[in-house]
Formats: C-alpha cells, sequence, structure tokens
C-alpha cells in the first residue's frame, strides 16, 4: 500500500512513474539523462519528484528500475580487464565463432570485436565427453598457475567455459574454489550458472559477456542502491530483466547478463495491457525514444520470447553480433528516434543511426547541438508544441531548427526547408516500418491483422504514420505514454528462466532423466525466488522444451504440463510437439513411431502478485472534445498540400467517450500526439485514445 517507483534511463530522457498503492493514482516525470553518470538523473528526478507534498512522509515500498548500463559497457567496449578460461585447445573460440558469414559477398565484411583479447584466453588441461562422463582429470596445478598469471595481468573478471561443463559442472566448480583461493577478489562467471545448454560458442559468449559486465553493473548497482536507501526506500532495488520480469540487485549482481536488454522488455511488457482497449490480443508494442526505436510483436497476451539473440549487431545482419544464450524479449532495435541526426548522402536525406542524444541534444534544445535531428524536423512540421515540451519545462527553438534543416539537408540537396523536414519526418518512420515488418512479416504474421500500440517520448508522433504505412487498422495511444517504458516496470513481477541441455529420445525409459533435470531446475528457480524475498505460496511454475526429430539439426519450443512425467503421459508429451511443429510449419500427418529427442529443457519461475490497475477516468462525456480545446495552430501535412490549420487538445481534459476527427494534435506534459487526416479517435473510461485509420 506504499509508494511503488519505476525508473527507466533511455538515452535522452530518463523517466519515473510513482503509482501510490492506497489511491491507485500515479505521478509521471521526465528528465534529461546525464550519460556521464546515468544515476545523477535518477537520484535528482526522483527527488524532485519525493518533494511534492502528496508524497510527504510516504514509504517507499519498491524501486523498480530499467538500465542500459549492461548494455552501454559492451557496445562502447567499458568493461574491465576480462578473461576466459577453457579447455586446452578451444583458446580460439571466441575468434572461429560459427565460421559464418552474415554477408556473403561482402569482401570487408567484419565482425564484433571479442570481449576478451586472445592473450587473455588460457586453456587448461581436462576435458568432459557429452554425457557427462570425464575423458581427462581436471589438471589443479595448472588452475593455480593459471590464477597466479591472470592476477599479475590485472585481470578483474573471469569467465570459465569448458566443454560439455552443461553436463557435468564439477570440473568448472572446482575451477571457481582454486581461483578463490589464489585471487581472492576476482569475479567468476561459470557457464555452467550462465548459461547451462550446449553450443559451445554460444555459451561461452554468454558467460564471457557476463564476467565483462559484472564489474561495471556491480558497482553501479550497488552505489544507486545506497543512494535510494537515502532517500526512503525500504526494500533493495528490483532490477528488469531481459525476459520482462524482474529480479534483485542481488541476483543481478551475480548474473548480470540477464539484463542486457532491461529497457526495452518493460516497453514490450506493458503494451500487451492495451489489448482490450485494441479490441484484439494481436498487438505491435511500438516505443520510440529519443536515441532508438523498438518494435515487439506482443499475441495471446504476453510479448513474444527468444532464447537467442544478439549484441552489438552490424545492419541488423543475423549472425553479426555477439550471440547471447538467455531467454528476453523477441523485439527489433534500431538507430531511429527523436535525436537521430539527418544529413544529406549520395543526394538523399539519410537519418540515423547517430544521435544527438541529450548532450548537447536536438538544436531546437539550444544546449550546442548543430545537427538537425527528427526533433527538429517534428518541431517545423508544427507537430510539436514550443512552449509545452516537457509540459512547459523546457522551451524550444523553431527559428534554430529551420535554420539547421536549411543549411545541412536542404540546401545541399536544393530543396526547401519544409520539403526537407517532411523528408526527415518521412524517412524515420519508413525506417520503423521496415523493423515492423522484420518482426510481422519475417515471421509469418500479417501486420494488417494487428493493433499498433506506440509509445516513448517520440513515438506518438509517428505512430499513425506508422500504422497507415504497416496497414494496421487501429492505434491505441496508451495513458501517460511518454513514460509507458517506466509504467510497465510496475506492472512486472520476479521471474527468472533456467534452461539444462540434456539429449535424449522421448521414451517410457527417458522420462526418470526428464524428471530429475526438471526436478534439479526447480530447485534452483524456487532458492533464487527466495533470495528475492518470494514466499513459496507465491511461487508460479511452467516448463518447456526445445525438440526435434530424430536427426533434424535444429528444435522448436515445445510447452510442456508440469512434471513428474508417467508413462501414461508420453502421448500427451508427443502430441505438445505434434502441435507446436504444426503452428511452426503447417498442417501434416504424423507418424505415432516418429523418433523425438528433447534437447533444453526450460523452467520459468515467477512470483504471482497483485496486478496494477490505473484508476478509470470518472468523467463520462457526451462525444464533444470542445471541453479540452486549447487552440489552433497551423500544421503541415501532405494530405492538405502543406500547412493547414490543425486544432490542439488537452490530453488531460479528455472525457470518456469524446470523439476527435482527424487532423488533430493532442498534448500531454511527456508526449504528442499527431492524428492525421482521415483518423477518428475515441477516449475510453481508461485514459486511452484509440484511433481508427480509413
Amino acid at each position: 500500500m506504499g509508494l511503488r517507483v519505476g525508473i527507466d534511463i533511455g538515452g535522452t530522457f530518463t523517466d519515473f512513474v510513482v503509482f501510490d498503492g492506497e489511491t491507485g493514482q500515479f505521478e509521471i516525470g521526465k528528465t534529461l539523462s546525464t550519460p556521464a553518470d546515468p544515476s545523477l538523473a535518477v537520484l535528482n528526478g526522483l527527488s524532485a519528484m519525493l518533494a511534492s507534498e502528496r508524497f510527504a512522509s510516504r514509504e517507499i515500498e519498491a524501486v523498480i528500475h530499467a538500465t542500459t548500463i549492461a548494455t552501454n559497457t559492451v557496445l562502447e567496449r567499458k568493461g574491465q580487464p576480462t578473461a576466459l578460461l577453457t579447455t586446452t585447445g578451444f583458446r580460439d573460440l571466441l575468434i572461429i565463432g560459427r565460421q559464418k558469414r552474415y554477408e556473403l559477398y561482402d569482401n570487408e565484411a567484419t565482425r564484433p570485436t571479442p570481449l576478451v583479447p586472445r592473450h587473455h584466453v588460457w586453456g587448461v588441461p581436462e576435458r568432459m565427453r557429452w554425457d557427462g562422463s570425464v575423458e581427462t582429470a581436471l589438471d589443479e596445478a595448472a588452475v593455480r598457475q593459471i590464477a597466479r598469471e591472470m592476477k599479475a595481468e590485472g585481470i578483474v573478471a573471469v569467465a570459465v567455459c569448458l566443454l560439455h561443463a552443461y553436463a557435468n559442472p564439477a570440473h568448472e566448480r572446482r575451477i571457481e574454489e582454486i581461483l578463490i583461493e589464489e585471487a581472492p577478489d576476482l569475479l567468476v562467471s561459470l557457464s555452467s550458472d550462465v548459461s547451462p545448454v550446449y553450443r559451445e560458442f554460444e555459451r561461452a559468449s554468454t558467460t564471457v559477456m557476463n564476467a565483462y559486465v559484472m564489474p561495471s553493473v556491480t558497482h553501479y548497482v550497488e552505489s544507486l542502491d545506497n543512494e535510494l536507501r537515502r532517500l526512503g526506500t525500504v526494500s533493495p532495488m528490483l532490477i528488469m530483466q531481459s525476459n520482462g520480469g524482474v529480479a534483485t540487485s542481488d541476483l543481478v549482481k551475480r548474473f548480470p547478463i540477464r539484463i542486457i536488454e532491461s529497457g526495452p522488455a518493460a516497453g514490450a511488457l506493458t503494451a500487451a495491457r492495451f489489448a482490450p482497449a485494441a479490441g484484439t490480443d494481436k498487438l505491435i508494442s511500438f516505443d520510440m525514444g529519443g536515441t532508438t526505436a523498438k518494435l515487439c510483436l506482443v499475441e495471446n497476451g504476453r510479448p513474444m520470447l527468444t532464447s537467442q539473440f544478439e549484441v552489438d549487431m552490424t545492419h541488423l545482419k543475423k549472425g553479426s553480433g555477439l550471440p547471447i544464450s538467455i531467454p528476453a524479449v523477441d523485439l527489433i532495435e534500431i538507430g531511429s528516434g527523436g535525436g537521430s541526426i539527418a544529413r544529406p548522402e549520395l543526394g538523399a536525406i539519410v537519418v540515423g543511426p547517430q544521435s544527438a542524444g541529450s548532450e548537447p541534444g536536438p538544436v531546437c534544445y539550444g544546449r550546442g547541438g548543430t545537427r538537425p535531428t527528427v526533433t527538429d524536423a517534428d518541431l517545423v512540421l508544427g507537430y510539436l508544441n514550443p512552449g509545452y515540451f516537457l509540459g512547459g519545462e523546457m522551451a524550444l527553438d523553431t527559428a534554430a531548427a529551420k535554420a539547421a534543416i536549411e543549411r545541412e539537408v536542404a540546401q545541399p540537396l536544393g530543396i526547401d526547408a519544409m520539403a526537407a523536414a517532411w523528408g526527415i519526418h518521412e524517412i524515420v518512420t519508413a525506417q520503423m516500418a521496415q523493423a515492423a515488418r522484420a518482426v510481422t512479416i519475417s515471421a509469418g504474421k500479417d501486420p494488417r491483422l494487428f493493433a499498433l500500440v506506440p509509445f516513448g517520448g517520440a513515438g506518438p508522433v509517428h505512430g499513425a504514420r506508422l500504422a497507415r504505412m504497416l496497414g494496421c487498422p487501429k492505434v491505441v495511444f496508451p495513458r501517460a505514454a511518454g513514460v509507458e517504458s517506466a509504467v510497465g516496470l510496475l506492472m512486472a513481477e520476479p521471474s527468472l528462466d533456467l534452461a539444462r541441455t540434456q539429449v535424449v529420445d522421448l521414451t517410457e525409459e527417458t522420462l526418470g532423466i526428464i524428471n530429475a533435470v526438471f526436478a534439479d531446475l526447480e530447485a534452483r528457480a524456487r532458492q533464487q525466488l527466495a533470495e528475492s524475498n518470494v514466499p513459496p505460496e507465491m511461487h508460479r511454475l511452467s516448463v518447456s522444451a526445445d525438440m526435434r526429430f530424430a536427426g533434424q539439426g535444429y528444435e522448436i519450443a515445445v510447452e510442456l504440463p508440469l512434471p513428474p512425467y508417467r508413462a501414461a503421459d508420453l502421448p500427451a508429451l508427443r502430441e505438445a510437439f505434434f502441435a507446436a511443429y504444426t503452428v511452426a510449419y503447417g498442417e501434416r500427418t504424423f507418424e505415432p513411431d516418429w523418433p523425438i529427442v528433447g534437447v533444453q529443457w526450460r523452467l520459468r519461475a515467477s512470483a504471482a502478485g497483485a496486478v496494477l490497475k490505473m484508476e478509470a477516468i470518472s468523467e463520462a462525456g457526451d462525444g464533444d472534445p470542445r471541453r479540452a480545446f486549447k487552440g489552433v495552430r497551423p500544421v503541415w501535412f501532405p494530405e492538405t498540400d502543406g500547412f493547414a490549420d490543425c486544432p490542439v487538445y488537452d490530453r488531460y481534459a479528455l472525457a470518456a467517450g469524446d470523439v476527435i476527427e482527424g487532423p488533430a494534435i493532442v498534448e500531454e506534459r511527456e508526449s504528442t500526439i499527431v492524428l492525421p487526416p482521415a483518423s477518428r479517435t475515441t477516449a475510453d473510461t481508461h485514459g486511452n485514445l484509440i484511433t481508427e485509420l480509413r
């Protein structure tokens, strides 16, 4: 019943939501991010919000935080010296990878630089077989010598990834003991803890990244946690994970790889709750902030998940990045945001991926920026109110923005400033449409059957235009759209995903092995939930497996009933696989005796908690939005061949049932909604705006 705080750090802005459990009301805020020290924006912004009389003397029950600290450490290569300890003969594992070219005909195609250079990779004599039996005993003397060499090299963190350690972690665990004995300050990550699954390159990459970000994440989490306690928090900070669940700071310090996609996951999670407003459970989550845009499919009430993804990709090419084998929300992220810089290139307008960020920011911010951005174009087009940005806290300079567009884009291309501004807006929207098609059409989904849910500071400006490009018939603009990812943090529940490789045929004889694997995963999951102060009666478990027909090279994910299994359950397990195979590859006839192989066994554990409910709008309107009318201003639309006088409405004054015919502008403190011609928008009882495009 106390205060719950959601904090989402973006590349340009840091968003806040303070939710009052007693009243169901919430307060929102937004401040410029501080890239040099992200915690400064958190502490300054939260202190200002908590200074309000409304929250005076109130106890902060929980702080849930989404951070990009792990991702930035990887992308900027700012990690502390890290080493890899592997089986003798596998020192070049990270360099060789899968020996695949992501661009077959590009002779200059490059791969990301490994996080661990070759001279920081050590091999130790030992060998496990695929079934967990010992081929070669561990050379403990060699481990001790390696530990001393690492200490002399100034290594701060080490990843231990031995061949087939997923089948038997004994050697890895003994290495950890020896390393701690010889170098007590060393931070150690074991592949058998971080990612106990087969395919050694992906497992090694995941473990190395966990070790690489561990020092920076540990320092950041500990310092921020201490500062938050000084502000009055009574519980440890919770942090959003890549899988859409939250974890305690202690768990994150052990497994920082789990927060590598912390921020984007929160937005995708919150989009799922707008299915009733959209009238469909098929949604496209569209989160556009100041630096990037994130898109994700949401079906059946939850965002799509993947068990493997990549970081630091080149041009979104599969196989071009650093692979990570952990469950995460399956989304695509591109460098298209409000701060994306526009420039002429080869006779055309190019937007992004370079961003002006918050320092110096777009030209119109007046903070020293000289290169025009998407925000500058949106301001020149009339979409943004120069006197009401961030609710009037920051004045925007329209003349400076137009002059920069004229100088940097329009003149080099021989066009006028307005054509250049519209070109910037249209191109960045088209880039996001291309990304949206990558998550829909490439997955066999028709975007015309989905509703779009735009949020983030810039999402509502581009949402309706993006939906029209994709053919989406409906757009849902959430209440508090500008800070919706922070709202999503308050909806998250403690959860974790564990997996283990055990390659077995699905037969009556192997059910005991499968039951033992799930029993081990359940024990580990319940222990980690207990460490997160989740009582046993709130534990909620589900299981799945990656399975294939015998002889196939890759698996599909199959939802399974809870174990333990008996012989009588075998037909149901086989039918579950057949059903998943049909969804993936279409209708076909299955022979009941076809052999099925289980490879990865997965368990998801979460806490069954209270659902966040926002208070409804008490006032019902008569369909006439005139009470929310703020005035008229010229706004540029291609459908009107230029500027047209456009009504502007105050979102906070709209009542349930009010209807707005486009073109129109709806303003709120943290974002602006642009409603194009041939659109009809209705406010619902929860303050969402539902737009139908004609």
